[in-house]
């Protein structure tokens, strides 16, 4: 009996040693205004100096891919030029918002309800602003999921000329729900439709995954000329990817 009412009391401190923190602690808040410039385009956007340590909440930073796609189509600004389009993991939003200089419809979507927080207040301070040309709207959109994806495809139904994907592949349990999505937004388009993806390189055994999953939907991927190159310290790449 002696040794049962030590257990209790050990389980008992423990209990005592546990702490329950609201999920806000994690989040942070703390958005700055900072201005980004491409080519002649200057984004003044809202976003964080710093990670979040919910590891959920990346999106609330610029990432290496997002600078990457973004020199590239402000150099190329034909690429994007008159199209409507669908971006995946926008995160703050700064390459559709580029992309509203020149588009005639943009769709930034995010699975996580705090992104798409910072990216509806990135959009509305591109309307009071006057400086995005086209319709720019916000969806959530978690990969792989049925009802997010019916709730777009029934607000879009003929589909996107373009989907942008910048810095997104950087957790190998979500590629193959990333390009299920993909496939299903590329089929509404099927012979025009086209994956344009900013992609940095971590670890070789996702650059290989990467791969192999628009391999394996029937997709071809080709790397764009003259887009390799290295982004803090990192090898980045831009990938045009249709059905085949």
């Amino acid at each position: 009996m002696a040794d049962a009412g030590g257990v209790r009391e050990r389980e008992e401190e423990e209990d005592d040693d546990f702490v329950c923190l609201d999920p806000s602690f994690f989040m942070n808040r703390n958005y700055e205004m900072k201005t980004f410039t491409y080519g002649s385009q200057e984004l003044q956007l809202l976003c964080l100096s710093s990670a979040c340590t919910d590891y959920d909440l990346t999106g609330q930073l610029v990432w290496p891919g997002a600078v990457l796609m973004n020199t590239y189509l402000s150099e190329h600004p034909e690429t994007v030029k008159g199209c409507s389009l669908i971006e995946l993991g926008s995160g703050i939003g700064i390459t559709g918002i580029l992309c509203s200089r020149f588009c005639k419809e943009v769709v930034l979507t995010d699975h996580n309800d705090e992104v798409l927080e910072i990216i509806k207040k990135n959009i509305e301070m591109q309307s009071c602003s006057g400086n995005a040309d086209a319709v720019l709207t916000a969806e959530k959109l978690e990969w792989g999921n049925h009802d997010h994806l019916s709730n777009i495809i029934e607000k879009h139904p003929v589909g996107f000329d373009l989907i942008l994907g910048a810095d997104i592949c950087f957790q190998q349990a979500s590629i193959p729900c990333l390009f299920d999505t993909v496939v299903k937004l590329l089929r509404m388009q099927a012979n025009t439709c086209r994956f344009i993806l900013a992609y940095v390189s971590r670890t070789k055994v996702m650059d290989a995954l990467v791969l192999k999953e628009a391999e394996k939907r029937g997709m071809v991927v080709k790397e764009v000329d003259g887009t390799r190159t290295t982004i803090t310290d990192l090898e980045g790449v831009i990938f045009d990817i249709t059905l085949k």
